[in-house]
């Protein structure tokens, strides 16, 4: 993250070591994410579920993680290809479900979209620590994040026919 501080006074970071920075900012990630994981669990648990919230809460989930993904890719942590495709899956994806919800056509997350999510939490917080195999879990998170699109894409044409 030390690319984001370019052109800054970086005299408050001497004497601590790199890696207290990498868990600072996974710790930060983690909490975000943890958050973002139980505004769904009260919505749902207090039945406050809205179609304003079904599309902005996707879009929050997706702007923390690609947020995530742009700083790791900016100090070099993540594949450029990689980032290029869960974006452009993620994006893709949330626009169907943005024209389904105003359509009336409820589409929710599948197991294999939560798992996609995980995979990509966990390659983050990998290659935020800057830990080994943050590469191999981030282009599962990569195979993951395209069949869960291909699942949504067929669930939604399925919806679409009826």
């Amino acid at each position: 993250m030390m690319l984001l501080l370019v052109g800054r006074d970086l005299s408050i970071f001497e004497g601590i070591h790199v890696s207290w920075l990498d868990y600072s900012a996974a710790l930060v990630f983690v909490i975000a994410s943890i958050t973002d994981g139980f505004d769904g669990f009260i919505a749902r648990a207090w039945n406050q579920q809205s179609t304003l919230g079904a599309i902005l809460d996707p879009l929050a989930d997706k702007m923390l993680m690609l947020g995530a993904f742009l700083g790791l890719m900016m100090i070099d942590r993540t594949n450029v290809w990689a980032v290029y495709i869960i974006f452009t899956r993620e994006f893709f994806i949330t626009g169907i479900r943005v024209s389904a919800a105003s359509k009336g056509i409820d589409i929710k997350a599948s197991v294999w979209g939560k798992i996609k999510t995980l995979l990509q939490m966990f390659a983050i917080g990998f290659a935020t620590m800057n830990w080994p195999y943050a590469d191999i879990l981030l282009w599962l998170a990569v195979a993951m994040t395209l069949y869960s699109g291909f699942e949504y894409i067929m669930g939604y044409s399925k919806k679409v026919e009826n």
